[in-house]
């Protein structure tokens, strides 16, 4: 499936000519010294990859350059507890569909208790109605679990024809909510939604007919059944006493 006009990030590129140094994080990133141009499915495109392959670093960077506050939230949130995101972000350009959306998140699993904490502090603050939590399901999200709150934000927050950048979703979630997570995608797909995603989880990247994307020396799109993720989950269950013998040796 070719990129589509109406989706709403259809690529980001580059501005290769005018980094400062090569040498320095994060342009030093094997994935970003190979990056000129990275086009994204309508519905759901995963970017995966080793720790410190600098996906995150890249999908904070799409997020940011999209108007995402750095550490979470839809674009209304500002708050900013320590400047942590690089400098990646004034180099991105998104190339954006002709179709704005109505709705959007950037989650961080990294940074959702911040989040979570200026949510209630918004709300103490205005003592309006309705409270901004009531859109998150009426709870604070300090009074959940972690799989809880983050659960909560997917099935309240998140509403058709919006645009989501998803860091690790899978961080609080049990095996059984990350399906559960597959089938609210599901839905939200059909309504129009588009999800960038960063993840580990061999069940959320095996949603049907997204694209993969693969780090290493760069970015190369694969299938799920090629993912290193997959095949060793496989491995290891189809052989749990060799590989652990292996391993404990």
């Amino acid at each position: 499936m070719e990129s589509s006009i109406t989706q709403y990030i259809r690529s980001i590129e580059l501005d290769r000519k005018n980094i400062p140094t090569w040498s320095e994080y994060p342009f030093n990133l094997p994935a970003i010294k190979d990056l000129h141009k990275l086009s994204f499915h309508p519905k759901v495109t995963f970017i995966i990859g080793e720790n410190g392959s600098g996906k995150s670093t890249v999908l904070e960077s799409i997020a940011v350059a999209y108007g995402f506050n750095a550490e979470g939230g839809t674009k209304n949130f500002t708050f900013s507890t320590k400047p942590t995101h690089s400098d990646l972000k004034s180099y991105i350009k998104v190339v954006k569909g002709i179709k704005k959306p109505r709705n959007g998140f950037f989650l961080r699993a990294e940074s959702f208790y911040n989040f979570a904490t200026n949510l209630d502090d918004l709300d103490e603050e205005m003592s309006t109605e309705p409270r901004l939590i009531d859109y998150y399901g009426g709870r604070s999200l300090h009074e959940q679990s972690h799989g809880e709150s983050f659960f909560a934000l997917f099935q309240n927050k998140f509403g058709r024809e919006g645009i989501y950048v998803l860091d690790e979703p899978e961080a609080a979630l049990s095996p059984s909510r990350q399906m559960a997570m597959l089938s609210r995608m599901h839905d939200l797909v059909k309504e129009g939604s588009q999800f960038i995603i960063a993840t580990h989880s061999p069940i959320i990247m095996a949603y049907p007919n997204a694209w993969i994307y693969q780090i290493n020396e760069g970015f190369e799109k694969v299938n799920y059944e090629d993912t290193e993720h997959y095949q060793v989950m496989r491995a290891f269950l189809n052989n749990k006493e060799k590989m652990l013998n292996i391993l404990l040796e």
